[in-house]
C-alpha cells in the first residue's frame, strides 16, 4: 500500500489511514482547517483566564508529577514550562525518522487544536512551520515508559520549537537555533501550561506504532505472494485455498486470504503439469495452512489499525480543558496513558513475527530435495555448491530473533516519579522494537523470494501464473539466477529492498482490496 498527497488540510479529530500513510511515505506541505483556530483561541482564553484569577490547576500554575501541590508565583510561569522542556529532554539512542517525525508532529498539532489543551494558535502555528520548512526535530528514540505520555521524545520535539539543540535538514544536523533563522521562524516563549500540553500526550508512541503497521501492511502482502510462489516452485497444490473450506469456518480474514492465494497461482503450468498423477496426498502446513496463518495475521493487523487511528486523533495531554455550560473547568485525568497502543504494538509483533516463522519453514521445505523434489539446497552441483544452505540459517536466526522480540510490551512496568507513575505501559519500546522485527521479517521473506523463484526456473520451459510470473520477472531483472556459489549478500539485500518497498504486491494490488481495513 503505498499513498501520497500533494497537500494535506488538516482537520483535528478526523486524520484518515491514508493521510496517516502518506505523511509516513513522503513530506506534502500541511494547512490547518481554518475551522480550529477559534477553538484553540477559546482555550487559550480559559487559561489566561484561570492564571489572571490566581485559583491553583494543575499544570498552569503548579509544579508537576509529586510537585503538583507547588504553587507557582505568576512571574515564573514561562520559566517554570521552559524548565520543565529542559529538564525533560532526557532521551537516548538512535533518532526517530523523519517518517516518524512527521507523524509525531503531525498527531501533536490535530490533538491541540482540538481545543482541550490551552495553547495559544502560535504554538500550533510555529508546529506546521516546522513541518512545512522540513525541520525535523532530533528526537532520541529511547526514554519513554509510555506514561505520563511520551514526556522525553516529545520534550526533544519541543526544543526544537524553542531554537535549542539540534534539528536534522534534509538529513543533515544542523543547530535549531541556526535552521529557524534560515527558514525565518522566531522561536516561541511558552506561555503558562503550553509546554505540558506538548510533552504530555501518545503522540511518539503512536508515530512509532504506526510505522511498524504500515510495515506489517507491506510485509503482509510480500508474504502472501512469496507463498504463492513457494507453493508453485515446490509443486504444491492449490486444493487447500478452495473457497468452501474457508467459508465454513467464517474467519473473515482467512476467507479474504484464500481467494488471494486462488488468483495468485491461477492459470500457472507449474500447477496444471502435476494435477494428475502426483502421490503426494497433502502438502505440509506450511504451504497448505497459508490462509489460515496469513488471514489470521490480516485480522490482528486491523485490529491494531483501529485503535491507533482512534488514538492518532486522540487528545491525550492532561490536564484537560472542558466547558460546564458557560463555566471552564480544569479535569486531570489519565489519556497519557498508552495502555491501547502497547496493545496494539503487541499484537502486531505478533503478526510480523508468524509471517516471518511460516516463510522461514518454507525456506526450509524449498531447500529440502526429499521434500520439494528440487536439487539439494536449490543449486546444481551440490557438494561444491553450498546454495542456498546458509541464507537458511540467516532466515532461521531472524525468526528466532524475532520470537524473543514478539514478547509482549504490555505486561512490564516500573514505576516512576516517586510512585506517583506507579503503572506505566511501555508503548513506546512496545512499538519501537517493530521496526526491528520488521526488517528481520523482510530478511526472511527477501530469501524466500530467491529461494522460490530459483525453484520456479528449475522447472523451466513451464511457467507460473501471470502474476507471480510477473513478480519473478521483477526479481531477475535485479538479480540472475544463482547457477553456482557467489557472493550472496547482495542479493538478499536485493530482495529485502523490494519487500520493503512494497514491490512483491505493486503490479497485484487489485487482488490485496480484500485486505484493505
Amino acid at each position: 500500500m503505498t499513498n501520497t498527497v500533494t497537500a494535506l488540510t488538516l482537520n483535528p479529530g478526523a486524520l484518515t489511514l491514508n493521510e496517516l500513510r502518506a505523511v509516513w511515505n513522503a513530506a506534502a506541505p500541511l494547512t490547518l482547517a481554518p475551522q480550529a483556530y477559534p477553538v484553540i483561541e477559546a482555550s487559550a482564553a480559559t487559561v489566561q483566564a484561570i492564571v489572571a484569577k490566581g485559583d491553583a490547576a494543575y499544570g498552569i500554575n503548579t509544579g508537576f508529577g509529586l510537585l503538583a501541590k507547588t504553587r507557582i508565583p505568576d512571574d515564573k510561569l514561562e520559566q517554570l514550562q521552559r524548565n520543565l522542556i529542559l529538564s525533560h529532554s532526557v532521551g537516548t539512542g538512535e533518532l526517530v525518522s523523519d517518517a516518524v517525525c512527521r507523524l509525531i508532529m503531525l498527531m501533536k498539532i490535530g490533538s491541540l487544536a482540538r481545543g482541550y489543551s490551552g495553547v495559544r494558535p502560535l504554538i500550533v502555528d510555529t508546529l506546521i512551520a516546522l513541518y512545512n520548512a522540513g525541520i525535523m526535530p532530533a528526537i532520541p528514540a529511547k526514554g519513554s515508559v509510555g506514561a505520563s505520555g511520551d514526556l522525553a521524545p516529545l520534550s526533544h520535539m519541543t526544543l526544537a520549537m524553542l531554537g535549542v539543540g539540534e534539528v536534522r535538514v534534509n538529513g543533515a544536523l544542523v543547530p535549531a537555533a541556526d535552521a529557524l533563522k534560515a527558514a525565518n521562524i522566531a522561536p516561541v516563549v511558552l506561555a503558562a501550561k503550553e509546554g505540558l500540553a506538548l510533552i504530555n500526550g501518545t503522540q511518539v508512541s503512536t508515530a512509532l506504532a504506526l510505522h511498524g503497521l504500515f510495515m506489517a501492511e507491506r510485509l503482509l502482502q510480500a508474504g502472501m505472494v512469496t507463498g504463492a510462489l513457494s507453493l508453485d516452485a515446490a509443486k504444491g497444490s492449490d486444493a487447500p485455498f478452495d473457497a468452501r473450506v474457508h467459508a465454513v469456518r467464517g474467519q473473515p480474514g482467512q476467507i479474504a486470504a484464500a481467494s488471494i492465494y486462488r488468483e495468485l497461482v491461477s492459470h500457472s503450468a507449474i500447477r496444471a503439469s502435476h494435477l494428475v498423477g502426483d502421490e503426494r496426498v497433502q502438502d505440509p502446513y506450511c504451504l497448505r495452512c497459508q490462509p489460515q496463518v496469513m488471514g489470521a495475521c490480516h485480522d490482528i493487523i486491523a485490529n491494531a489499525t483501529r485503535t491507533l487511528l482512534i488514538e492518532a486523533n486522540a487528545v491525550t495531554d492532561n490536564p484537560l480543558l472542558f466547558k460546564d455550560g458557560e463555566v471552564s473547568v480544569v479535569v486531570s485525568g489519565g489519556n497519557f496513558h498508552a495502555e491501547p497502543v502497547a496493545f496494539a504494538a503487541d499484537t502486531l509483533a505478533l503478526a510480523i513475527a508468524e509471517i516471518g516463522s511460516i516463510a522461514e519453514r518454507r525456506i526450509a521445505l524449498l531447500i529440502d530435495a526429499t521434500i520439494s523434489g528440487l536439487p539439494p539446497f536449490l543449486v546444481r552441483d551440490p557438494g561444491v555448491n553450498s546454495g542456498f544452505m546458509i541464507a537458511h540459517v540467516t532466515a532461521a536466526a531472524l525468526a528466532s530473533e524475532n520470537k524473543a522480540l514478539a514478547h509482549p510490551g504490555s505486561v512490564d512496568t516500573i514505576p516512576t516519579s516517586a510512585n506517583q507513575e506507579d503503572h506505566v505501559s511501555m508503548a513506546t519500546y512496545a512499538a519501537r522494537r517493530l521496526d526491528d522485527m520488521a526488517h528481520n521479517t523482510a530478511v526472511i521473506l527477501g530469501i524466500e523470494l530467491l529461494a522460490a523463484a530459483q525453484g520456479i526456473d528449475f522447472h523451466r520451459p513451464l511457467k507460473t501464473s501471470p502474476y507471480l510470473e510477473h513478480v519473478h520477472a521483477q526479481l531477475r531483472s535485479r538479480v540472475p539466477f544463482f547457477d553456482a556459489d557467489r557472493f550472496f549478500a547482495p542479493d538478499i539485500e536485493a530482495a529485502k529492498g523490494m519487500v520493503l518497498r512494497g514491490e512483491l504486491s505493486a503490479s497485484c494490488q487489485p487482488l490485496f482490496a480484500a485486505l484493505n481495513h
